[in-house]
């Protein structure tokens, strides 16, 4: 199974205050154990809010606003793309994460097999050509 471990932002990250180099060095003995334990896909920060843009879609209309976005706790700081075989096993990990104070959010991404005859298997082919195409590029 696979899963997005979202961070939540603060009123620090959105400020585009930077951990220390002591919390990066942190952070970067956290990810290697990920790694190690085989789960780490992908991991990143995300710039603040202020750089960023939103689209809504409406009635096939797509509407555009540009950041800074008030500060929510619904706003997203970061994540990690991890491979676990529970829940429990992402949420034992993630409990070790070295953050002095905010939230993190987990959520499993769909598969292929999560989404019943109405992902065909003529769809499920093109998915996974396209999943092959980009992890050439």
């Amino acid at each position: 199974m696979r899963f997005m471990v979202i961070v939540k932002a603060t009123r620090d990250t959105e400020a585009g205050i930077l951990p220390t180099t002591e919390e990066f060095a942190a952070m970067g003995r956290f990810n290697e154990q990920l790694i190690e334990a085989g789960m780490m896909e992908a991991g990143e920060g995300l710039h603040p809010t202020a750089k960023g843009a939103r689209i809504a879609f409406s009635d096939g209309t797509a509407r555009v606003a540009r950041g800074p976005f008030d500060y929510t706790s619904d706003l997203a700081a970061g994540f990690w793309m991890l491979k676990a075989g529970s829940l429990d096993e992402v949420i034992a990990y993630m409990q070790r994460a070295p953050f002095p104070s905010g939230e993190i959010e987990i959520r499993q991404v769909y598969a292929a097999e999560d989404f019943g005859e109405a992902f065909t298997p003529q769809l499920r082919e093109k998915e996974e050509r396209q999943r092959r195409l980009s992890a050439k590029r």
